[in-house]
């Protein structure tokens, strides 16, 4: 099932994600839903407060041109450790509609997580990969790439991320507008 994506600034993508405890049937549906959701807009990467539901869950598909044979599920994802080597790449980001800019990060990652069994993995990644988990891990802690950026080029965006924020730029999948209540959602 395709969900709507959350807009900016509505206050679930400010929510810092609560860890998921139990592996049941709903957090399984919840990863699948997600990357239909991700696929459906086009997306590489999605976090589960970005379709409304405030749990460490994030979904990763770069393709198969990026050497990934199956997509990325991680619950609890963190970052154990990263490199002094940075790297600048433009991003976007499926909540924030037309908006892009550069962000400086670490280059490599290791990024510590359960799959859906429950087995914990350690994954070193690099690239666009240890971009985009970077990426959805900041989306659980509340953060956008837009805080990424200095002070200067934040305020250069105002206006665009009002327009996201007022209606006044939507996508071509369905959305929460940041204005919006949160609809009442079952207990994952």
């Amino acid at each position: 099932m395709i969900l709507p994506i959350y807009l900016y600034d509505h206050p679930v993508l400010r929510q810092k994600a609560e860890p998921i405890e139990e592996i049941t049937p709903d957090i399984r549906q919840l990863a699948q839903n997600m990357l239909q959701t991700m696929y459906a807009a086009q997306g590489i990467g999605l976090a589960a407060n970005q379709v409304g539901v405030p749990r460490q869950l994030i979904v990763i598909d770069l393709g198969r041109e990026e050497g990934m044979a199956q997509p990325l599920i991680l619950l609890n994802p963190v970052l154990e450790a990263v490199s002094e080597e940075t790297d600048q790449m433009e991003e976007g980001c499926l909540s924030l509609p037309e908006l892009r800019d550069v962000v400086v990060r670490p280059a490599a990652v290791q990024v510590r997580y359960l799959d859906l069994a429950g087995r914990e993995h350690r994954r070193e990644a690099a690239g666009l990969l240890a971009r985009v988990i970077q990426h959805e891990i900041d989306h659980l802690h509340g953060i956008y790439f837009i805080d990424r950026l200095s002070p200067v080029r934040r305020l250069l965006l105002r206006r665009k991320l009002d327009r996201i924020a007022q209606g006044n730029v939507l996508p071509p999948y369905p959305v929460v507008l940041g204005t919006a209540p949160v609809e009442q959602r079952p207990a994952l």
